[in-house]
């Protein structure tokens, strides 16, 4: 250990505010060098000065007790206030992450037309089996869902035959905002012959199939 680092170690020890401490490192250290100066050796220094522990305890006595409680107080402070801080901004993060909803008739981004006429197409689409029209018309990662297999095994949950299309019904939608991401969520129901099923589409601002869902 050098000079420095043993007075800094004191220093972090000894509870006073920062001025006084810079005035304790100082005489500290002007100790030391006038006696290696005189040709003794930093060990010995050290050692008939004492460890890190007993010089700070001796300096702490002399310190009104005030003061040290100034001192574990601010030190407490520049701990804490970091950590609310972080957290304010995490907890501000994830509210903006949350989904949110709003109408969609209020969207900058979607109209309530053009999102109906999507959907009402996606469902043709999928009565006719035209999968390679869907994908095209979806994000890439839609691929493993808008196939023949997968989208087979969801519609034999509600029925082994569904008959033909005979009518689209109501339709309700909202905008979803997520972060600065923006979806158009739909759902519709769609009488067919031998069962009634409810359809879940989402959009993305490009108008991109990004999610199905089929009960």
């Amino acid at each position: 250990m050098n000079a420095e680092r043993y007075v800094k170690a004191i220093a972090r020890k000894i509870k006073c505010n920062g001025e006084k401490k810079k005035e304790i490192k100082k005489q500290l250290l002007m100790d030391i060098h006038l006696r290696l100066k005189q040709g003794e050796r930093l060990e010995d220094i050290i050692s008939q000065m004492g460890t890190v522990k007993e010089i700070a305890e001796g300096f702490n006595e002399n310190i009104p007790l005030e003061e040290q409680k100034r001192y574990v107080r601010n030190q407490v402070l520049k701990i804490v206030i970091p950590i609310v801080v972080i957290l304010v901004l995490l907890i501000v993060f994830v509210f903006w992450m949350l989904p949110k909803s709003f109408d969609i008739e209020q969207s900058k981004y979607f109209s309530k037309e053009q999102v109906e006429a999507a959907m009402k197409e996606t469902v043709a689409l999928l009565d006719a089996e035209d999968y390679a029209a869907l994908q095209e018309g979806a994000i890439p990662q839609m691929e493993s869902i808008l196939n023949a297999e997968t989208m087979n095994d969801a519609k034999k949950l509600l029925s082994d035959d569904w008959g033909e299309r005979k009518q689209f019904g109501a339709v309700y939608m909202v905008e979803l905002v997520q972060g600065s991401r923006h979806y158009a969520v739909g759902e519709i129901v769609v009488t067919y012959e031998n069962v009634s099923a409810t359809y879940r589409l989402t959009y993305n601002e490009d108008m991109c199939l990004t999610g199905i869902y089929v009960r």
